[in-house]
């Protein structure tokens, strides 16, 4: 069933259980951290320091749940975080926190408590 932001709880899952990996995780971060520009394969590659072929593994993962997008230019594969795919996990995510006591928004979650989000 859909939620306001028209993606299904199902759909959450999938996604939820796709930045469950911590190399993924990272990669994900490393992707919103680029911002619109996104990163080539082999950035992405040099800064997680795996073998490619692991890292081909992660990110078909997230294409596949859509997090993420890949483009070619020329020979060089860039991936992008799909913006709209990634607000609306946020807004699940939302929802299912919505009143819990002492619980920040979650924009505002990584200002109010830093420790939340900092990756190793």
């Amino acid at each position: 069933m859909p939620n306001g932001a028209g993606l299904s709880f199902a759909d959450a899952a999938r996604c939820l259980a796709d930045l469950g990996h911590p190399q993924r995780l990272e990669a994900f971060r490393l992707l919103v951290q680029a911002g619109e520009a996104g990163l080539s394969v082999g950035d992405i590659e040099r800064h997680l320091a795996i073998p490619r072929s692991t890292l081909a593994h992660h990110l078909s993962q997230l294409v596949a749940s859509g997090l993420v997008t890949q483009t070619r230019e020329g020979r060089v594969q860039r991936c992008r975080v799909a913006a709209g795919r990634t607000r609306a996990l946020l807004s699940v995510l939302g929802d299912c926190c919505e009143g819990l006591p002492d619980l920040p928004d979650l924009p505002g979650a990584a200002a109010e408590y830093p420790g939340r989000g900092d990756g190793p």
